[in-house]
């Protein structure tokens, strides 16, 4: 299955999202290897792909808190986790 790299990047990191404990931005560039902006690009762009995440604010800096994945909007998040071979390999991730 080809999947365009930018909307498996979105897919990509939705997973991650929503399979990973208290994701944040740098527990997020640890496992993908990601510059910081790219993450943070991706996580603005889910919302137009109709995925809703939530920042779970954890701390007493406005930045401390984690990411939270609370609607997969148009997707089936099953078919979504039956393909994450074939979006890792998309994006030369092989876990």
């Amino acid at each position: 299955m080809e999947l365009n790299p930018v909307f498996a990047r979105r897919l990509y990191l939705a997973l991650l999202v929503e399979s990973m404990e208290r994701p944040n931005v740098p527990r997020l560039i640890e496992k993908t290897g990601w510059p910081r902006r790219t993450i943070q690009d991706v996580i603005k762009a889910l919302p137009g792909i109709g995925i809703e995440l939530m920042f779970i604010q954890d701390g007493r800096r406005h930045n401390d808190g984690y990411y939270q994945l609370s609607d997969w909007g148009p997707f089936d998040s099953k078919w979504v986790q039956e393909r994450q071979r074939d979006i890792a390999s998309t994006l030369g991730v092989y876990d």
